[in-house]
This record gives structure tokens, sequence and C-alpha cells, in this order.
């Protein structure tokens, strides 16, 4: 996706460079004092590079990227409770040649998760939440109407994200500031299936999240933004900080904030919306990268300090302890901190909005932590690359027994974080995760459209040795194994899980195939027919009945192909919309179903007066018949009607 370009000859590159030159003053990176003091050059980064060598490793390794695969960025790194590097890259706004700075304002997408957490281990701290009580508890009753298992979902479960909520893709994220709703109005719009029993498997959840937000604010009697800016931002010094993803209030952020940016060639950006949210506690804060790297300091007091968050150091124990494991040497959970697996114990959280990416990371063992902040979509060079550079790569003692066998993992497994029903649902079919192994130990790995090479260093635990910068959010992978079979893969954020009976990979190639054959021939031989039909003189031993029938039939499959083409491409150029955005076209299937079975009904009765037909005519009904059942038979399975 980010592949470099390349020209040829000196007088070219100087003309192509032209534009950059001129552009240069606004590309130098903007820096901001650190907020301590000089730094021993004795002291290192988890990754083992040098303190005083850290602006000059950090400009080095972002030059490559800044006004190619993303406009800017803003970085911050955290050494001992004081920021030690703040600086800004590239341009926050292109059109207007606005740099970027460390003022400058960012969304930091799923980042936001972190001071849900963190509020609910004070209102723990404080005896009015217990982690382990069943959620329903706290909230009114017969709030939650879409459970399927009889068992509690606890407010461990939300930090685990083992809740077994599916992934509901509407009404999560806004492009307009007026589709915004309450918390309460966004959780009871957007409620989603509950599809695996609680604790069962991780399946990454925006909205278990914000419905842990929501007992925040029942729990304390304040929305949940005014309970963070009273007990985390102003504790903090968080001064830069909102927590909605509306700035209505704060006209000053909204100033310098970012423009996000799209996906696109290298160096071509296409300006994309910023993010509103009525679930706004999930990913809809804003704010520098500096107010970012207070939050992460107070994670780390120094020793004998205590952190501003909590009033008992337990607290803060308890909070980055393992919540979740999986393999030892696999990162877990710890209480909705994700464990990275850097030189030392490392915790964050990753974020991605509509346009931009972002990472924190912290190591409480060496006080250290980084921030990075793009306005670009999908950014992964930077949020993963120098982060990794940073934090560097554990030391897994190799295993003293024989590593299993890698051959026989040859299989596609589908993300627990994923639509239970609803169309939505064929979209993670179509983003399986494929595993094969070609070597020993060696597993290669191949998710839409990405690829990477992963080897076996412990058993059923791989680590990435190469492959797309997309893939570096996952170093590593675990196979959970159970009678000699599959039962999980553990990555980054999600199970992904064996394919069932009912949608085994040759069902599904059957399907893919006949959903192709119907798709073209809807397609292309309406719009041939009626032509047909239009110049040629008809033969008066025709059927023209039939034949009006016939095409009728047709052209009911040719509008249902394309609105739902039509559909498919709507979702996948931008999944953040509201489900009203598509209704208008789950009705048109209702309509053009009923109006192609009114066709197949008139033409059975056209054929029990007109049973003779001649052998074109018939394998041309048979092909529309047969082809259109098939059409409506898929479209019903994958549930495009609702």
């Amino acid at each position: 996706m980010f592949s470099r370009l390349k020209s040829g000859g000196s007088i070219r590159r100087f003309v192509s460079a032209l534009p950059l030159l001129l552009l240069l003053p606004f590309l130098m990176p903007h820096s901001s004092s650190a907020e301590g003091a000089s730094l021993p050059a004795a002291e290192t980064m988890p990754s083992g590079i040098r303190l005083d060598e850290l602006e000059a490793y950090v400009d080095h390794f972002v030059e490559p990227y800044i006004n190619k695969t993303t406009a800017a960025a803003s970085i911050a790194v955290v050494k001992n409770g004081q920021i030690i590097l703040s600086k800004g890259y590239g341009l926050a706004d292109i059109g207007q040649q606005v740099p970027a700075e460390p003022g400058t304002v960012f969304e930091w997408g799923s980042i936001s998760k972190l001071f849900v957490w963190t509020s609910a281990m004070q209102l723990a701290e404080e005896g009015k939440l217990d982690l382990e009580a069943d959620i329903r508890s706290y909230l009114p009753d017969g709030f939650l109407k879409r459970l399927a298992y009889p068992e509690a979902i606890t407010f461990m479960d939300l930090m685990n994200h083992t809740a077994g909520f599916e992934e509901y893709m509407f009404d999560m994220a806004y492009t307009s500031p007026g589709q915004v709703q309450t918390l309460e109005q966004g959780l009871r719009l957007a409620e989603p299936k509950q599809i695996y029993p609680p604790g069962e498997n991780v399946a990454y959840s925006n909205y278990g999240n914000s419905l842990a937000a929501y007992i925040v604010e029942r729990i304390s009697g304040q929305p949940y933004n005014e309970y963070v800016n009273e007990h985390i931002l102003k504790r903090l010094d968080m001064k830069q900080t909102e927590i909605t993803s509306v700035l209505g209030s704060r006209p000053d952020l909204q100033a310098r904030k970012a423009l996000g940016y799209l996906s696109g060639d290298p160096g071509n950006f296409v300006k994309g919306s910023w993010n509103y949210m009525s679930m706004y506690p999930n990913g809809g804060a804003n704010g520098t990268a500096e107010d970012l790297a207070r939050f992460a300091a107070a994670f780390m007091p120094k020793d004998g300090q205590a952190t501003p968050l909590f009033d008992k150091p337990e607290t803060l124990s308890t909070l980055l302890s393992p919540s979740r494991p999986s393999d030892r040497y696999m990162p877990g959970i710890a209480h909705g901190f994700w464990e990275y697996p850097g030189a030392s114990r490392t915790l964050g959280h990753g974020g991605n909005t509509m346009a931009f990416s972002s990472t924190l990371q912290l190591v409480p063992d060496q006080h250290f932590a980084v921030v990075i902040l793009t306005n670009q979509s999908g950014e992964a060079h930077l949020v993963h690359g120098l982060a990794q550079a940073l934090l560097g790569s554990p030391q897994i003692p190799a295993s003293d027994s024989i590593l299993p066998d890698s051959s026989r993992i040859s299989e596609g497994f589908i993300a627990a974080r994923r639509a239970g029903q609803g169309f939505m649902g064929v979209y993670p079919y179509l983003s399986m995760l494929h595993l094969s192994s070609e070597a020993p130990n060696r597993l290669s790995v191949k998710l839409a459209g990405f690829e990477g090479e992963y080897r076996q260093i412990r058993p059923y635990l791989y680590e990435r040795i190469s492959g797309d910068a997309e893939l570096g959010a996952w170093p590593f992978l675990h196979i959970d194994m159970e009678n000699d079979r599959i039962q999980r893969i553990s990555v980054y954020t999600t199970d992904y899980l064996p394919l069932s009976g009912l949608h085994s990979m040759p069902l599904l190639t059957a399907q893919a195939a006949a959903a192709g054959i119907a798709l073209l021939f809807f397609l292309i031989v309406p719009p041939v027919s009626f032509l047909a039909a239009r110049f040629r003189r008809r033969s008066r031993n025709g059927t023209p009945g039939l034949r009006r029938k016939t095409l009728a039939l047709q052209w009911s499959g040719l509008l249902l192909a394309v609105n739902n083409l039509l559909l498919a491409y709507r979702m996948l150029s931008q999944n953040e919309r509201p489900y009203s955005d598509v209704q208008p076209q789950l009705i048109l299937n209702s309509v053009l179903a009923a109006a192609g079975l009114i066709a197949l009904l008139l033409i059975a009765f056209e054929l029990k007066r007109r049973p003779a037909l001649p052998l074109r005519s018939k394998i041309n009904l048979l092909l529309s018949v047969s082809l259109w059942l098939i059409l409506l038979l898929l479209l019903l399975v994958w549930q495009f009607y609702r």
C-alpha cells in the first residue's frame, strides 16, 4: 500500500523535489523545550538507544515517512516523569501549509479507552464498583436487550473485551457533529447482539468500553466527560485535552486541530473527515501528544511517590497487572491496557479514527513512555515501526522441548471481532486470516491483502520476522490447541477462530463462485437482451409475453446486483455510517425481490399456456430463473435484508 515512488535522471529528480524544497521550512520538525533537566549520557531507552541520541534518532527515523505515508506526526517521549522529547513533524494542514507543532491537536482514537478503565479503577478503589459483579446491577432495568447467554457479564469482561458482543458497525462514528447524540442514546441505538458466552473469546469491543463509561456515569452521578475532567484531566494538568469528540466548547483546541487524511499513493493525501461520536468514550478524545505524555507519566510515579490518579498504590499495581494472560510469553491484557512485547514489560493502547492513527506505550519498570500521533488513516510505519524501535524486542528463551510441526497448519480463520448478523456479517469472510507453512517452524500469514512471515520460537508461539508494515501490530501470534485441533489464534486485540461447518472453506468457495456467476449474468444479459429485443425484428412465431416476463425477472436480478454492489462499495469505502444511511438500500432489496417473485409467478403461468419453447428460449429461461433464485438465496443467507 505504501510503495515508494522512484524517478530517474538528475534533472527529473530536481524538478520533482522542487516543491519539497519550497516547503522545507514547513516540513522541518518543530520542537518544544523538554520539561526536565539535561539527560545523563549513560541512560538508555528500553531498546538500548542512548537518551542523548534520542532526538537525532527520531528525526532520522521519521524523515522517510513525513509527506509520504503521513502528512504529519507529533511525538512525545517520557523518562522518569519528565517529557524529554516533544516534536511536531510535517504539515497539520497541507492546503494552508500549517506545520505540525507540539501544541497541535490530534484525534487519539481508541487510546481514549484508557480513561474509561482508569475512571473505573478509581471507583473500584472507593468501593463503589465491583469489577466481578454483574454489570446489569449498575444499569437501568432491561437496558441490555440482546443478550443471548445466561452467564453474567462482569466489568472485568468489559475490560478484557470478553463480554461476547458482536462488532456492530453502524452509528459508531459520524462525519458531522449534528448527528451526535448523548452517550445513553448512542448505546441504546447501537446495541450489538451477544454472540459468545462471556469470558470465552477476546473480541475487541468499542461498545463494551462505552458501556463501561456509562456505568461510570451511573455510579458517579456525573456525565462521563465531566467525571474525567475533574478526576483525571485537572489532576494531571491536561489543559490541551477534550475527552469528547465535538469541540464546540473548546474553540481554542479546534483552531489548533490537524486535518486528517486518507490512505492513497505515497505523497498523495486526500482530506478525510474529523471523527464525531455519540459513544465518544471509546475513541473520541482530542488533545496534544504532550498531554497524553502526562497521562502516561501518571502510571509511572517515581520511586517513593504516589500517582495523582489513585489514593492507594495497590490500585495502580492492580490496574497494570495481567487480567487475561495468554501464553507466558504472549502479550495479554492488563485491565484494559494491552501488553506489548518490548524489551521490558510494556503496556499501552493504539488508536485509529477515520483519518488519524496513534499509539501510547509505557514501560513501568523503566519509567519510560512514548506517544506517537499522526493525521493519517491506517498509518503503520511510524505508529508501529518507531514504537518498536524505541521499545525494543523481548528476549524469549529457547524452548527445551521439540517444537510442534508447523506443516499441519494450513487453514482460514475468522476474527472473533465480527458482525454476527445482518449483511455486515459477510465482510469478515472477505478478510479472513490465512495461515500456511512451507518450511519447518515457519508460518506465512495473509490478511486483507497484507502478508507476513512468522517463525516458531516456543511451542505454538510465533514471532513476526518480516512482511508488510501493516502487520506490525501483530509482533506475535499464539495458537491454542486442544485434542490436536486449533481452537483459536490469539493476536493483538482479538482472537481468530476456526471456520464452522456452515461456513467451511469449500462451502464459502462454492458460494463465492455462485455469487460471481450470478452477478456477471445479471450485469451482462439483461442489457443485452433489452437491446436485442429493441432492435431485433420480432418473429411471428415468438412468445413476446414470455420474453417480457423473462426480461422483467432479469432486470430484477440486475437491479439487485447493482444495488448490493453499490452497498458493498459504500461500506468498504467508509464503514462509519448511521444505519439510516443504508436502510433505504436494504428496503430496496425487499422491493426488488418481491418484483422478481411476481415475474417468476407470471412466467410459471405463461409456461402452462405455452409448454413448447425453442431450445434457445429454454436455455435463456432456465439460466435466468436458476441464477435469480441463487442470487436471492445468497442475499437471504448473508442477510442483505437486515
